[in-house]
C-alpha cells in the first residue's frame, strides 16, 4: 500500500494506540486497532501480519522479565481447545474473499462494543461454556486476532490475577507464531520494512500503556465504557461503507 502524508499520521496514531491498550489492558491491541487500520484501506491480510510482527516483538520484551509469572498449566491445558479452531480460522482468513472477512471483524467489533457499552461481562461458570469460548475465542483468533475478550474471559476464572496477563502474552506470542507461519507458507505478501518503521511508533503506547495500567484495571468499567463507544461508531461506519460499497 502506498499512504498520504495525513494516512501515514492516522496509521501512527493506531499504531500508538493500538500499543497502549495491548499493555494497558493486556489484550485487545488487534481487537481495538484493527478496525480503524481497514478504514485506512487494505485488507485484513495486509495489516494482521504487520499487527502479528509487533506482537511478536511487544510480547517477547515483555516477557523476558516476567517469565516466571506465567501460568503454564492453565495455558498448556487450553491450547487444547485453542489450537485447533485458530488453524480453522487461518484457513478462512486466507481463502474467504475480503469482504466476508472485514464484515466479521467489524461484527465482532461492534459486539465487544456493545457489551462494554451497557457494562456487560462475558462470563462462565461452567466448564462446557470455557471449552465453547475458547474455541470460539480461537477460531476470531484465527481469522482477525480479535478473539482476546472471548479468551480472557476463561483466562480470568482460571489464571491468578498476579499471572493473568503474562500468560496472556504467552498465548497470544503462540497463536501469533501460527498465524505468521501460516502466511509464509501461503507467500503472503507482508510489508516488513513498514511493519518494523512503526515499532518506534507503537514503543511509545507500549511505555504508556504499561505506566497506565494500574489506572486502567482500577478503572475498567469506564474505560471500555467509552472506548465502547468510539468503536460501536467507528464499526458502525466502517460496516455501512463496505455493505454500501
Amino acid at each position: 500500500m502506498s499512504f498520504d502524508t495525513t494516512s501515514l499520521v492516522l496509521v501512527g496514531l493506531i499504531f500508538l494506540w493500538a500499543g497502549f491498550v495491548r499493555t494497558g489492558l493486556g489484550f485487545g491491541g488487534a481487537a481495538l486497532g484493527l478496525p480503524l487500520m481497514l478504514l485506512i484501506g487494505g485488507s485484513p491480510v495486509y495489516w494482521l501480519p504487520i499487527i502479528g510482527i509487533h506482537l511478536l516483538f511487544f510480547s517477547s520484551l515483555t516477557l523476558f522479565k516476567s517469565i516466571k509469572k506465567v501460568d503454564w498449566q492453565y495455558l498448556k491445558h487450553s491450547l487444547l481447545w485453542i489450537i485447533p479452531p485458530t488453524l480453522i480460522g487461518v484457513a478462512g482468513l486466507l481463502s474467504l474473499p475480503d469482504f466476508v472477512v472485514i464484515v466479521f471483524i467489524y461484527s465482532i467489533t461492534i459486539f465487544y462494543a456493545i457489551i462494554w457499552i451497557f457494562e456487560k461481562k462475558i462470563t462462565s461458570h461452567k466448564s462446557w461454556v470455557d471449552k465453547l469460548l475458547l474455541i470460539l475465542g480461537g477460531y476470531v483468533a484465527g481469522t482477525s486476532l480479535t478473539g482476546a475478550p472471548l479468551i480472557v474471559a476463561v483466562y480470568m476464572r482460571h489464571v491468578n490475577k498476579e499471572y493473568l496477563r503474562n500468560t496472556l502474552f504467552v498465548l497470544w506470542f503462540i497463536l501469533v507464531s501460527i498465524k505468521m507461519a501460516a502466511f509464509v507458507t501461503m507467500n503472503v505478501a507482508i510489508d516488513w520494512q513498514f511493519s518494523l518503521a512503526l515499532i518506534p511508533v507503537a514503543a511509545i503506547g507500549h511505555v504508556i500503556g504499561i505506566r497506565a495500567h494500574q489506572k486502567i484495571i482500577e478503572n475498567d468499567q469506564l474505560f471500555k465504557k467509552w472506548v465502547g463507544s468510539a468503536l460501536l461508531l467507528i464499526s458502525s461506519f466502517g460496516l455501512l461503507k463496505v455493505v454500501l460499497s
